[in-house]
């Protein structure tokens, strides 16, 4: 597979070699861990994971985590970011502090955006659909890059740690990139690992839900939280077999590695070493080792990050089939569209239905094909035994395609009137994030 661009188009054809050539683990060995799981998440529409389990276990543990995700204001807000803010306010729901960014500095500066514009269309597009929805604003950090000083510091700090060769390699810059989309990647790292400052509690795990073509920041990201620590923590084994832990100082002043060794010694109750550079640990109680290092590195003025986890979504098809794509208006529908036109395109999408009506009775449709049946899966219908009776009338030939779109046209309008009247309504809550246009 060729490398994935997060400001392209690519389309996934074929999701498991995600698994394979990136190392993304498959979610449907997590689903019976997680109690009432999103429909995205029964139906398989999110298919991996990085990380995932430590958010699993916060939520079962009722500890702290975040989740958080960025938007580029750059167009019409529609169903694909209805998605992800799905599964914010989902995790919300589940006891995440949410973390809505505005990525106005990449809009600026990949699509050119002038900043007053990237303000407008992210509260009139964004902030209002998210809160229509049903984010909770009092459970939420809601922010623009570029008006964040702890995004921007961040940033800096991080930049510290990368350099050009590694840029390239993840999103394939060349002397062309301009330096301000090189670092509209680097402030994107910084959205994502602010949430474990100290300001905002410290290091947690947070939750980023994505698309596919976003894994390249997510992979950039996870490997600045490493570089950002002051440890190196692995397990090593010694010449008779025997396996023990050894935590090396990377950025560590001595007197930490000292603390590690004389707290890991007392509340482990076991042998240490203390070298130059490294301690050796007798045991291998990782978890309790990273805990130790993690309190010792944010008393030294560390940042102890926890990589961030990652959930992946299959993308939505356009409406005509293909991906759905903002330059292509009737691909999609966009939350603030009037209804009536919204309707007007389900009535004229692609489906999996047959020539022919007799065809379509004595064979069947293709609802794996169907745009319509697709909106149901992911956004119109909720109750899995109604989706699934829609699957079974459709394949054995009782459900036809005219009538199939009739209904998904009023539900798709319905769904609009109501969202836009909650828009207006959210529009009083913006004041007390003096987000205004």
């Amino acid at each position: 597979m060729a490398e994935i661009d997060p400001w392209g188009s690519l389309q996934i054809e074929d999701y498991t070699k995600l698994f394979e050539e990136f190392g993304i683990s498959p979610f449907k060995e997590l689903l019976p861990h997680i109690k009432n799981p999103h429909r995205y998440m029964r139906r398989g529409i999110i298919f991996g994971h990085r990380s995932y389990e430590e958010v699993v276990s916060a939520m079962k543990n009722k500890r702290p985590f975040s989740a958080m995700s960025g938007f580029m204001p750059s167009g019409h807000a529609h169903l694909g970011h209805k998605m992800v803010l799905d599964e914010l306010i989902w995790h919300q729901e589940q006891g995440a502090s949410i973390f809505l960014g505005i990525a106005d500095r990449e809009a600026h500066a990949v699509r050119n955006i002038p900043w007053k514009e990237c303000h407008k269309i992210a509260v009139d597009e964004y902030i209002t659909s998210a809160i229509a929805l049903g984010l909770k604003t009092e459970k939420s950090h809601i922010y623009f890059q570029s008006k964040s000083n702890s995004v921007k510091d961040l940033a800096f700090e991080l930049g510290c740690r990368v350099n050009l060769s590694e840029l390239s390699a993840i999103y394939g810059f060349t002397g062309e990139t301009s330096i301000s989309h090189m670092l509209s990647a680097i402030t994107q790292s910084a959205d994502i690992l602010h949430p474990q400052l100290s300001e905002h509690g410290g290091p947690q795990p947070v939750i980023i839900p994505v698309g596919a073509d976003q894994d390249p920041h997510i992979r950039l990201t996870r490997g600045l939280a490493s570089k950002m620590r002051m440890f190196t923590i692995e397990i090593r084994e010694e010449r008779s077999g025997k396996r023990y832990i050894s935590v090396r100082g990377k950025t560590a002043p001595k007197e930490a590695l000292q603390e590690v060794a004389e707290r890991t010694e007392r509340e482990l109750q076991t042998r240490t070493r203390l070298f130059e550079g490294h301690v050796d640990i007798q045991t291998l109680e990782m978890e309790r080792v990273i805990e130790i290092t993690r309190e010792i590195e944010l008393a030294h003025n560390g940042y102890a990050f926890i990589p961030p986890a990652a959930t992946y979504h299959r993308f939505m098809s356009g409406l005509q089939g293909g991906k759905m794509s903002s330059s292509t208006p009737e691909s999609l529908i966009s939350l603030t569209e009037p209804p009536e036109d919204a309707a007007k395109k389900v009535k004229q999408a692609k489906t999996g239905g047959r020539v022919s009506l007799k065809e379509q009775q004595r064979d069947g449709g293709d609802p794996e094909r169907c745009m319509i049946y697709e909106l149901h899966l992911f956004h119109l219908t909720e109750d899995d035994r109604e989706l699934q009776e829609i699957y079974r009338a459709c394949k054995n030939g009782k459900l036809i395609c005219g009538q199939c779109k009739r209904k998904t046209a009023e539900k798709i309008q319905e769904f609009l009137k109501e969202h836009q009247k909650k828009m207006e309504e959210a529009r009083d809550e913006l004041e007390e994030y003096n987000i205004k246009k």
